[in-house]
C-alpha cells in the first residue's frame, strides 16, 4: 500500500519557489531546501524529482503567477496608451520598492542559469516572449486606433519596454535604483507620444 504524503505539494513548491527567488539556484543546497521546506530529501525527490526539476517547476510557478494583471490591462477596450504607461510605471513603482530587492526571478534566472542551463533558458524565454507578445498586440491596437506617431514600430517599442522593464528589476535592487528606475520609464514612455 502507497504511503499518503504528509505534506501539501502545492505549498511545498511555493516555499521552494520563494528560497530559490531569495537566494538563487546554485546558493541553495539540497540541505537548504530540506531545511526550508520541512519534508525529507527522499520526499522531495519522489515529488519533484532533482533539484533541477524543482527549480525549473518553481519557475514555472512563478511565470503562472507573475503579474496576471498584464494581459487584462492590456486588453481593455479603449485606449491603449494610458494602460501602457500604466503597466511600464507600475513596473518601475514595483521595482522601487524594498520588497523587491530581490528582483524578478525569470531576470534572476536569465542571469544565473540561462547561459548554460538550455531548459531553464527555454522557460525564460517563454516568459519574456509573453510579455512582449501581450505589449506588442496592445502597441497594435494603439497604433491601429491613431494613438502612436506615424513611423513608430509597435514590435520594436514592445521590445524596448521589455528591455527597460526587465532591466528596472535588476537596478531596483541597488541603492539608488529608485530614482534611476523611475526617470529611465519616464523618458522611455515619451517614446509613445
Amino acid at each position: 500500500m502507497a504511503r499518503t504524503k504528509e505534506f501539501d505539494p502545492d505549498a511545498v513548491l511555493q516555499a521552494a519557489l520563494e528560497l530559490f527567488w531569495r537566494r538563487g539556484y546554485e546558493a541553495t543546497s539540497m540541505a537548504d531546501l530540506v531545511e526550508e521546506l520541512g519534508i525529507a530529501r527522499a520526499s522531495i525527490y519522489a515529488t519533484f524529482g532533482s533539484k533541477h526539476e524543482l527549480f525549473l517547476r518553481a519557475l514555472e510557478r512563478y511565470g503562472e503567477q507573475a503579474d496576471p494583471r498584464l494581459l487584462v490591462e492590456l486588453s481593455q477596450p479603449g485606449p491603449v496608451l494610458p494602460a501602457v504607461r500604466a503597466v511600464v510605471r507600475r513596473y518601475a513603482e514595483g521595482s522601487a520598492q524594498d520588497g523587491l530587492k530581490r528582483g524578478c526571478f525569470v531576470t534572476n534566472t536569465a542571469v544565473e542559469l540561462a547561459p548554460h542551463d538550455p531548459a531553464a533558458a527555454r522557460r525564460v524565454e517563454a516568459s519574456l516572449s509573453h510579455v512582449e507578445t501581450a505589449l506588442t498586440a496592445a502597441l497594435v491596437r494603439a497604433e491601429a486606433q491613431g494613438e502612436l506617431p506615424a513611423g513608430r514600430d509597435p514590435r520594436a517599442l514592445a521590445r524596448m519596454l521589455l528591455v527597460l522593464m526587465q532591466g528596472m528589476r535588476v537596478l531596483g535592487r541597488t541603492a539608488d535604483g529608485a530614482a534611476r528606475v523611475r526617470d529611465a520609464a519616464e523618458q522611455a514612455l515619451v517614446l509613445l507620444d
